[in-house]
């Protein structure tokens, strides 16, 4: 699946983010499956929210981290593919 960076993201039904110490976990209420984060997977998740799309999450993360755009491009649409391969986020809109 290619997410552009048009697609507005969201946490699936079932998915919980939980911050703990320095990281976070997700879990898959449905499946009991546990996730750990790391920083830049956190950073990201804080940041979807149902309502942004990938290139504003991107844009927010840009502003908080000292990164090339086009590589934070590259780099959240790989990571937001794999988070809804995995049923932890769900994308509409494009």
């Amino acid at each position: 699946m290619e997410i552009a960076s048009g697609t507005v993201l969201r946490l699936a039904d079932d998915a919980s983010v939980q911050h703990v110490g320095d990281g976070a976990v997700v879990l898959l209420a449905r499946s009991g499956q546990l996730y750990t984060c790391n920083g830049t997977t956190e950073a990201f998740l804080d940041k979807v929210d149902g309502a942004r799309s990938l290139d504003q999450i991107v844009g927010l993360l840009c502003e908080e981290f000292e990164v090339d755009k086009g590589t934070l491009d590259e780099d959240m649409a790989a990571l937001a593919t794999e988070l809804i391969s995995e049923g932890i986020l769900a994308a509409s809109g494009a």
